[in-house]
């Protein structure tokens, strides 16, 4: 399984063998409280009864070999002649497939639409659809009708509160609220071979004011395009808290995505035959 440890593997109804993990990216303005390690373990052990009666093992020899990918145009054109910095140390690889990269552009982006008639919904949609756009300027992205084949689902709702491992304290945290949230799958796809491929979803919760839903969107959007990380800067849009005026996708936000995409992944990459 995967270093955040939340996940299962399973199958699609066509027989695709997918691995979900809900590693709990998400922030906001809430209150935890932190449980210990003797809790810890306690959850672990759950999570492994649950796993191992449900999965097959994630065999590293069945899966590509790690290669790097060429830059999307977008981020091959990019240039800070600042040379303001980044925060790439930030930024996790996944433990078996590498970083979390796409391969085919344009990404689509599906957006969950609004109720007819209700303005709250129309809000959220308004500012999702504004932070793809944000980040199309920098990443090629193409929002779509089709749910069930979209790379990145933007949902409409409140995450579940989960618990989360902190790196730093090395305990356990349960908030007691949450904004907003990113977690993924893997899938073979249909070509021949198939390719290792992955899916986002990410969960904005609509009770939130509209710019904060704004920050929320390019933040989630962020670790979506392969940023599994937070920035230590309040500037960035991936900074690690919500903050009362979410900042715009800044220059250090755009030279660590680049630096992503220099680096290897076996997703998208043709799995070796059995």
């Amino acid at each position: 399984m995967g270093r955040w440890g939340d996940g299962e593997m399973g199958r699609w109804g066509d027989g695709r063998w997918f691995l979900r993990e809900n590693p709990g990216s998400g922030f906001g303005n809430c209150a935890s409280r932190i449980v210990g390690w003797r809790n810890l373990a306690i959850a672990i052990a759950v999570l492994l009864v649950v796993v191992t009666t449900n999965a097959i093992a994630f065999d590293d020899t069945r899966f590509p070999p790690l290669r790097v990918h060429p830059l999307p145009e977008k981020l091959a054109l990019w240039n800070d002649p600042q040379a303001t910095g980044d925060y790439f140390d930030a930024i996790a690889s996944h433990s078996t497939v590498g970083y979390l990269i796409w391969s085919k552009f344009p990404v689509s982006v599906y957006i969950e639409p609004p109720d007819d008639g209700d303005r709250r919904s129309q809000s959220w949609y308004n500012a999702v659809e504004a932070a793809v756009t944000q980040w199309d300027d920098y990443f090629p992205l193409v929002e779509v009708k089709d749910r069930e084949n979209a790379d990145i689902l933007c949902l409409r709702s409140r995450p579940p509160l989960r618990a989360t491992l902190n790196r730093q304290t090395r305990q356990l945290e349960i908030p007691t609220a949450r904004t907003a949230e990113a977690s993924y799958e893997f899938y073979l796809s249909p070509e021949n071979p198939p390719l290792l491929s992955h899916r986002f979803a990410l969960r904005l919760s609509p009770h939130q004011t509209d710019e904060q839903i704004l920050g929320a969107a390019r933040h989630e959007l962020g670790h979506a395009l392969g940023i599994w990380g937070h920035s230590p800067h309040p500037t960035d849009a991936l900074y690690s808290t919500q903050v009362n005026n979410p900042p715009s996708i800044s220059t250090r936000d755009i030279n660590t995505l680049k630096k992503v995409y220099q680096q290897p992944t076996r997703l998208g990459w043709a799995v070796p035959d059995s």
